[in-house]
C-alpha cells in the first residue's frame, strides 16, 4: 500500500474516532503526536490531512451541506463523512494532488470501511466539489 494511502486511511481513522468518542479532532491529533497508540506514529502526511480538515472545518462543512441535494452532514454514514472531509480538503486546498486521486483514494477508503452505496456518493459529492472548487477558494 502507498504511503499516502495508508496515511489518507490513517487520517480518516483519526476523524471517525473524535467524532464516535465525542472528543474534538485537534486535541486528539496532538495527543497521538505526543503519546502514539501503536508502535508506528502517524504519518506526516496524515498530520498534514487533519491538520487541513481542521483549518478549513467550517468551508469544508458547507460545501458538503450545499452539494449533497437532500443530505445533511449528520444523516452520512460517519466514514462517508470523514472520507469527503478529507477528499474536499485535498480537492480544494491541496494543489499537490490531482483532483482525480484524491476522488480515487476516498473511494478507496470508503470501499472498504463503509457501506455498498458509499463508493457512490463519495464519487458524486467529490466530483461536484471538483467541478466547483474555482468558487470554494
Amino acid at each position: 500500500m502507498p504511503a499516502r494511502t495508508k496515511a489518507r486511511k490513517r487520517a480518516l481513522e483519526l476523524l471517525f474516532e473524535a467524532e464516535q468518542r465525542g472528543v474534538n479532532v485537534g486535541d486528539l491529533l496532538e495527543q497521538r503526536l505526543a503519546a502514539p497508540t501503536t508502535q508506528h506514529p502517524l504519518p506526516e502526511y496524515a498530520v498534514e490531512l487533519v491538520r487541513g480538515v481542521l483549518a478549513h472545518w467550517g468551508e469544508i462543512n458547507e460545501t458538503l451541506t450545499t452539494y449533497s441535494q437532500g443530505w445533511t452532514l449528520e444523516r452520512m454514514a460517519a466514514v462517508d463523512r470523514a472520507a469527503l472531509r478529507l477528499g474536499t480538503w485535498e480537492i480544494v486546498w491541496n494543489d499537490e494532488v490531482p483532483d482525480q486521486v484524491a476522488i480515487s483514494e476516498a473511494i478507496a477508503l470508503v470501499e472498504s470501511m463503509s457501506t455498498d452505496d458509499s463508493p457512490k456518493f463519495v464519487n458524486g459529492m467529490l466530483g461536484r466539489v471538483s467541478e466547483v472548487k474555482a468558487t470554494l477558494v
